[in-house]
């Protein structure tokens, strides 16, 4: 018999698999019996009163196995003699076409400018310790993309786009914790991440798939108005009976070549701001109305926020961008000579900081004065000035620019900073000088806005690091709605983060998913 209840918990049951066992008996009315499983399906932290309770579901199997965890497997049919698709970039979207492209006994050419996920690491390395930033190796590029490095959130609002379920459960298939199946917000971590990609890469190379590293696209193979492969740095031609264009929203050099190529791309809003860094157990605080120390099973405390501000008579949105409880701050330079910052948490989440993105939305209106040089690219050419700036300030290190939140907020240089989680270190300065007008001015009032949303939260003890500019793509790839096809090169799918169509690994991984099932139905099932 299998009988699905709901209970709301405090968070020794809810984050405790003995207690929560003991209370499902208990309320149950259940005795201990090797015929009775009980297996936690939902969990959600409720944190709007004072005292914390935890929403769970769970299953309860008696007299009965279990159901199977998931019904997806990892069982693919040889496709080193299919018909061929060119993919480029082994991040979510990539990795997700390929998989998809297995499936349906298609053979994915997945290319990656970057290195595998264990040799990156030592190219991380190099930014935080030595300044050192390899164009085509770092925590943008590289095997699973910016996501592997970068924290792991796998939360998404774009559910409707694609099987969220689904992708969940090929992560686990391929060693993710069947935690992600459970929590409201499901994270893996940095720490855990790279283990799952490199199964990824072995589901795709055991069925007969390709995998090349150090691959960089530097040209397309054009017929007409027909992609049919792309040039690589050495040389190369790849050829396939589509192209699955995954690049990432750090790619310049791709949307400088399809700029160059006459193929149709368009601008693209973003966002631009700074990570804001606190100790976590003011975060704690705030969110569990506890005092600084949250106890044993309460996880570290996030926050989502967002105020519209004024500036020169247009309102903009000021807002949080992937927040991360227990983490880290990391430089995401894509080149030398930029200074740019993201945030990264691993698996445990327990850093003694949290940071956030806080970013302003950034439209055609920031970047006018750039189009009649750069064209579609204006407003990469706006993102890029930027980071060239807080790069010129750090004397061309990674140091980050950087001063006390409350200083930033009253025009104040600050005299020293805190202790920080970001390795290359920070340099005490004005960020008025970093951060274009608009942009500092609305971030100054968003964060007085967030200090009266949260009471504590405006205070010296905390930090903004910049610049945070890869929030997303500044170039949309178009593509028509119903194919994923773009309008003028025919077997050309633009895909995931990059082509301006998806916001982070799971809702990348569902774009991979769908460009793949229509290159596979529009160019190989004839």
């Amino acid at each position: 018999m299998k009988k699905e209840v709901e209970f709301v918990v405090p968070p020794e049951v809810a984050f405790d698999e003995d207690n929560f066992r003991q209370y499902v008996m208990q309320r149950l009315k259940l005795k201990e019996h090797a015929d009775l499983h009980i297996r936690m399906s939902r969990r959600s932290v409720d944190a709007r009163t004072k005292k914390v309770k935890v929403n769970v579901k769970a299953e309860v199997f008696e007299g009965e196995p279990p159901a199977e965890l998931i019904a997806y497997r990892r069982d693919y049919p040889n496709v080193s003699q299919g018909k061929r698709v060119v993919i480029v970039g082994a991040g979510p979207a990539g990795m997700f076409a390929a998989l998809r492209l297995l499936e349906k006994g298609i053979k994915p050419i997945l290319l990656e400018r970057g290195k595998d996920v264990r040799a990156r690491r030592r190219d991380l390395a190099n930014i935080n310790k030595k300044d050192i930033v390899n164009p085509d190796s770092n925590y943008c590029f590289g095997e699973g993309g910016a996501g592997t490095y970068s924290d792991g959130k796998l939360y998404t609002r774009a559910k409707k786009r694609g099987d969220f379920r689904r992708i969940m459960e090929i992560l686990v298939a391929h060693g993710a914790t069947s935690k992600i199946l459970v929590d409201a917000h499901p994270h893996i971590g940095t720490n855990k991440l790279p283990k799952v990609v490199a199964e990824i890469r072995e589901s795709v190379l055991q069925a007969g798939g390709e995998v090349h590293f150090d691959t960089r696209v530097e040209d397309l193979i054009l017929e007409g108005e027909q992609i049919k492969g792309v040039v690589t740095q050495h040389g190369d031609k790849i050829e396939g009976e589509a192209v699955i264009l995954a690049t990432g929203h750090s790619a310049r050099d791709i949307f400088e070549l399809l700029k160059e190529k006459e193929v149709l791309i368009e601008t693209k809003p973003f966002a631009l701001g700074v990570r804001v860094e606190h100790p976590q157990p003011i975060i704690d605080s705030i969110q569990y109305h506890c005092a600084l120390d949250r106890g044993p099973y309460l996880p570290a405390a996030s926050y989502s926020l967002v105020s519209q501000v004024r500036y020169k008579g247009t309102e903009k949105g000021v807002f949080s961008f992937c927040m991360c409880p227990g983490g880290f701050i990391v430089p995401s330079a894509t080149a030398p000579g930029e200074v740019v910052v993201n945030g990264m948490s691993p698996s445990r989440r327990d850093s003694k900081f949290a940071n956030s993105g806080i970013v302003v939305a950034v439209d055609r209106e920031d970047f006018a004065p750039y189009v009649k040089e750069y064209g579609v690219l204006a407003g990469m050419a706006f993102q890029r000035e930027v980071e060239q700036r807080a790069s010129m300030i750090s004397g061309g290190t990674q140091q980050a620019p950087a001063q006390r939140l409350l200083d930033f907020t009253q025009d104040r240089v600050s005299d020293s900073l805190n202790e920080t989680s970001y390795q290359p270190g920070l340099i005490s300065t004005d960020m008025r000088e970093v951060l274009p007008p608009q942009i500092a001015h609305r971030l100054k009032f968003g964060f007085r806005s967030f200090g009266k949303k949260m009471k504590g939260y405006l205070t010296n003890e905390a930090q903004i690091v910049g610049v945070e500019s890869r929030t997303s793509s500044p170039v949309r790839i178009p593509r028509e709605k119903d194919t994923c096809e773009h309008p003028q090169i025919k077997g050309l799918f633009p895909c995931g983060e990059g082509a301006g169509y998806a916001g982070g690994i799971a809702s990348a991984a569902m774009d991979g998913e769908l460009c793949a099932n229509m290159a596979a139905a529009l160019y190989c099932n004839k």
